[in-house]
């Protein structure tokens, strides 16, 4: 029988169900070649694949694309007419959805399903590449399966799981209405996929059983298991993990959506996630050779594939995070400023937060080569340096050709006076994670600077293993070591009895703020934050005014706290994305996370 012409593929299963495959499938000639030959030959297949690789999110676009910083308490975002606004003043629901990523995570899915379902098929890798090849490519659709779901879940909470059914593009309405499985059931099954996947991938990427930097960027070993980590924690904190103020989620059937009892086994469970991640001993934190704390951790995100990047994505759109970051004076758009709040959270250099160091003055300012800094800003830990512009401080990048001081205050160069749209609304800008080389901002000649965009590193991991370990066991011994490693690379003392050191947390309780503030800082501006407040359950108390410096006033008028010019609401139903009224028309098993 002859087989379907690529026009009947295209118009029947693509637009219908495998969205990934149309960039592929559209280029090649509609008299050629069948979906069968895609997965008869090496090339088309490994296109088919990394077209699945296509829904990974792209986080650095944190303006119009990903919500996690400009809708959080960590940062605000200048232009009100963006998709974060109508999110911070509360006017988001299922008929007005704003970053809506169900429907496309689900593509995402099936095409890895489908994939999966077909890559057996293949003869020619199998000939040139060995099965060996074959089940890679496999476990990493498994693994890409996974972490749509995982996206889904952080996002929405409970999801659909379809398993490896292929569903056939013209299946009946009717076999369409699936439900939403319990949280724990689909955090088990993610897991089981991960470590599936993480049985088979590769320990570093490579061809032909040698590492290869051609294939840096697709699934490893690490990979998978350092989502299962972020997972595990979600899924033992606060949010999942006995949550009584959410029991009516109930599914049609009246089970319970989200746990209604409290398992401390969640907590190791997910320490030891993290552990694993660790015990893999090819990661490790980045330092700069010169042993600067400010370059090394520059370098975390500016070094590309250093050793602490565990995941990134390879092709991305970073300079634009740098353009969306930079002053107007480097010909930027002064689009992403930290909070006060975010501000105030910096610890000291002595390591001790603004209200316990004695070195914190909130009042007057030195004179530091030339420039009058604000006392607020000196003496603060290198973190603080590397990751914010504030008033006066010395930044050089884009278009400036020298080193030169950032003002944000109203009649100066990055001022609101002196464009409609493009002025902080804090009176600092992110600076973390900015490569200066980028210049495709106003008046930039183009130039971008490509680097992978971080979306799992090990700073994180050691925050999981030590925010887990100290729930369960309390008092062990790995809750210093990690947490220091991480406060030695940051340039800060460390936790212990050294007349140099900062007394140990003496109970459970002070140990968990400790390791939340720490979290706060070194993941500052990562997209972290936004689910960190939701699975504690602190939103409500972080959320809602929020503040700045008084971007409407100059000289030293400036330097007071005010609440920025929009709010960041947080409601009840803000701990779950609403799922869109087209997604609910369409399956009307789908029961709506709560409050919507």
């Amino acid at each position: 029988m002859k087989k379907q012409l690529l026009s009947i593929i295209v118009a029947v299963l693509c637009t219908t169900c495998f969205t990934a495959c149309e960039s592929f499938l559209d280029q090649v000639p509609d008299d050629r070649i069948t979906i069968d030959e895609v997965f008869q030959k090496k090339a088309t297949s490994e296109q088919f694949l990394a077209n699945v690789y296509n829904f990974v999110p792209d986080e650095s676009n944190a303006i119009d694309g990903f919500p996690w910083v400009g809708t959080s308490d960590e940062a605000d975002l200048t232009w009100s007419g963006g998709p974060n606004y109508p999110v911070n003043i509360g006017n988001l629901g299922p008929a007005n959805q704003q970053f809506e990523k169900w429907g496309h995570y689900y593509r995402g899915i099936r095409s890895a399903t489908y994939f999966m379902s077909r890559i057996d098929e293949n003869e020619e890798i199998r000939t040139l590449d060995g099965q060996q090849r074959i089940d890679q490519y496999k476990a990493e659709a498994r693994f890409l399966r996974a972490y749509y779901y995982f996206q889904l879940m952080q996002q929405y909470g409970p999801v659909i799981l379809l398993g490896d059914e292929v569903i056939s593009p013209d299946a009946p309405a009717d076999e369409l209405q699936l439900p939403r499985s319990p949280f724990d059931e689909c955090v088990n099954y993610v897991v089981n996929e991960l470590d599936q996947a993480a049985a088979v991938l590769p320990l570093v990427p490579q061809r032909n059983g040698q590492e290869s930097a051609a294939e840096y960027g697709r699934a490893t070993k690490g990979y998978a298991l350092a989502v299962k980590a972020r997972l595990l924690l979600y899924a033992a904190s606060p949010q999942y993990n006995g949550n009584t103020d959410v029991a009516g989620f109930i599914s049609a059937e009246g089970v319970p959506l989200i746990s209604q009892t409290y398992d401390q086994a969640k907590w190791q469970r997910a320490a030891d996630a993290a552990k694993a991640v660790i015990d893999l001993g090819i990661y490790s934190l980045y330092k700069d050779p010169s042993g600067d704390p400010i370059k090394s951790l520059d370098g975390v995100f500016l070094q590309p594939w250093n050793p602490e990047q565990i995941m990134v994505r390879k092709w991305n759109d970073v300079a634009r995070w740098d353009v969306h970051c930079m002053p107007r004076q480097a010909g930027g758009w002064s689009g992403l400023g930290p909070t006060q709040e975010t501000i105030d959270a910096y610890f000291m250099s002595d390591g001790l937060s603004i209200s316990e160091s004695p070195l914190y003055v909130e009042n007057g300012f030195t004179n530091v080569d030339g420039l009058e800094i604000y006392n607020m800003y000196r003496n603060r830990e290198p973190r603080f340096y590397h990751g914010v512009t504030y008033n006066n401080s010395v930044w050089q990048g884009g278009r400036m050709n020298a080193p030169a001081p950032i003002t944000f205050y109203r009649s100066g160069p990055n001022g609101r006076d002196g464009h409609p749209t493009d002025f902080s609304k804090t009176g600092y800008l992110v600076r973390k994670n900015v490569g200066p080389g980028t210049n495709v901002g106003s008046g930039g000649n183009g130039q971008r600077q490509e680097r992978p965009i971080i979306l799992f590193r090990l700073g994180e991991v050691y925050l999981n293993y030590v925010e887990a370990l100290n729930e369960y066991n309390p008092g062990h011994p790995d809750i210093l070591t990690y947490l220091n490693l991480i406060r030695e690379r940051a340039g800060i003392p460390k936790y212990g009895a050294g007349s140099d050191q900062i007394p140990v947390p003496a109970s459970q309780a002070q140990m968990r703020e400790k390791i939340r503030a720490e979290r706060r800082i070194e993941l500052a501006y990562e997209g972290n934050r936004w689910f960190d407040i939701r699975r504690w359950k602190i939103a409500p108390q972080v959320m809602g005014t929020l503040h700045g410096m008084d971007i409407n006033k100059d000289g030293n008028e400036f330097y007071k706290r005010v609440p920025t010019m929009t709010p960041h609401l947080f409601r009840p139903s803000y701990y779950w994305w609403p799922i869109s009224q087209y997604e609910l028309d369409r399956n009307r098993n789908i029961v709506q996370n709560p409050g919507w």
